[in-house]
């Protein structure tokens, strides 16, 4: 018998662990704020959005429009880890795992790439955990109402979407990484 739920946590699991977290490890500031071109959507302090939306609580906001204008800007590292933390993981924990409820509007974004780091290990965790209590059966259950016009699809597809959405954004923050090394020419 194939356990799928621990197929499904350890393909990220290993992921996690062997490339995104690693490539994460000593992230500044500088990088994290870092506009690699003008007009970057950006978390930014409160009162400085240069976007038509400006989202969140406490000190920092992170920039957005709806609809989104085309081409939709290009979007810094904490914008990225922004979206992973709040859209990715805790909207999905708030509405499947007990997480206490958030949205992009009522999330306190980091003032700090340290502080991101920490916000998103917590939420990776809380997600993780969450899955593995849905044992197998959990798996096949409807996702519900919280996933809009996907409230049909299995809790396993949802899952393999989470993953999908985690390597593809953390590898992006990976590449600015390296981008921002040969820019800037200093090693982390």
């Amino acid at each position: 018998m194939t356990d799928w739920n621990s197929m499904l946590r350890d393909q990220l699991i290993w992921h996690w662990n062997g490339q995104l977290r690693p490539r994460l490890d000593g992230l500044t500031d500088e990088e994290y704020f870092w506009e690699p071109v003008a007009d970057c959507w950006n978390v930014r302090p409160r009162g400085t959005g240069i976007a038509q939306m400006q989202a969140g609580t406490g000190a920092m906001t992170i920039d957005f429009a709806f609809p989104e204008p085309e081409p939709v800007p290009f979007t810094t590292i904490s914008w990225r880890l922004g979206h992973v933390i709040v859209g990715v993981l805790a909207m999905r924990n708030a509405s499947h795992f007990g997480r206490t409820p958030t949205d992009y509007e009522s999330f306190e974004y980091a003032t700090t790439a340290a502080e991101a780091l920490d916000q998103l290990d917590a939420e990776l965790a809380t997600w993780l955990t969450g899955v593995e209590s849905l044992g197998e059966e959990g798996l096949a259950e409807p996702c519900g109402p919280a996933e809009g016009p996907y409230a049909e699809r299995s809790m396993a597809e949802l899952v393999l979407h989470i993953n999908r959405e985690l390597i593809h954004h953390l590898s992006e923050v990976s590449l600015l990484r390296d981008l921002y090394l040969h820019k800037n020419g200093s090693l982390r």
